[in-house]
């Protein structure tokens, strides 16, 4: 009798156990290839998304955060500073950044600060600040802190460009489960491979991440100019000289005043 009274308050104490909260996301995005033509003007993809609970009795939580960060093919870029020598403004120091993201984009639904504390927005990369940005430093390679002179111009620069956002608006949830993310391709966006790393939170913790990707392609005679400039150089350069003298002799012969 007592053996039985101790498996039935242990089946009483697994039915009253709420059911463990885990979470999955599901995403898709609307369109995986943007195509630049000759009238490019930027495009606007849309990220949807759900949340779901990892297995069949799981429970949801009331609120959630979503962060989304999208990056381009990585590049090298070099930041150089000016100072005045003798009353002419020199470039006098230079900082090479190495493997870093062509297009940078950090989206979510409020301000990563309010989303996730310093520590683990370091540590998952959440925000600017946070991106991992290797620098060239003589001869070794580093990411020095978030108010490093060369690193704040760098942001700056891409950023007046359009190349590097952070919007803590750009994420909207429909519902307490679903959402959709607007993710702006700017007109000078570098064409290459994207990824899309989609990062759900709950109370400040991590709980659960997903990924997709995306393309950016030249198309028409675009594609077929840059295909020839990267495949046959000495012919595209001997093709396009050609093409400017004879443009310019046409051009002379037009407005030539007798």
């Amino acid at each position: 009798m007592a053996r039985r009274a101790l498996v039935a308050a242990l089946l009483l104490m697994a039915c009253a156990t709420p059911p463990a909260r885990a979470e999955r996301l599901v995403v898709s995005l609307s369109n995986h290839r943007v195509a630049v033509t000759s009238n490019f003007t930027g495009e606007n993809l849309v990220l949807f998304g759900t949340i779901e609970p990892d297995r069949p009795r799981g429970a949801l939580r009331n609120a959630y955060d979503l962060v989304v960060t999208v990056k381009g093919p990585p590049q090298r870029l070099r930041t150089r500073r000016k100072d005045r020598v003798l009353g002419i403004w020199v470039n006098v120091e230079s900082r090479e950044f190495i493997n870093v993201p062509s297009y940078l984009g950090v989206l979510s639904n409020r301000p990563v600060s309010a989303i996730a504390n310093p520590e683990i927005a370091r540590r998952l990369q959440l925000g600017l600040n946070n991106i991992i940005l290797t620098q060239r430093v003589g001869a070794d390679f580093a990411d020095t802190v978030p108010d490093d002179a060369f690193r704040t111009a760098f942001v700056t620069l891409e950023t007046q460009h359009g190349l590097y956002r952070e919007s803590p608006g750009a994420v909207t949830f429909l519902t307490p489960t679903v959402f959709r993310v607007a993710i702006p391709i700017p007109a000078n966006a570098p064409t290459g491979s994207y990824s899309v790393d989609v990062q759900l939170f709950a109370e400040g913790t991590n709980v659960a991440r997903t990924n997709s990707a995306l393309e950016v392609v030249k198309t028409g005679f675009e594609q077929y100019v840059a295909e020839a400039a990267q495949n046959h150089g000495l012919l595209y350069g001997l093709f396009a000289s050609l093409m400017a003298l004879v443009i310019g002799w046409f051009g002379s012969v037009v407005f030539r005043r007798d």
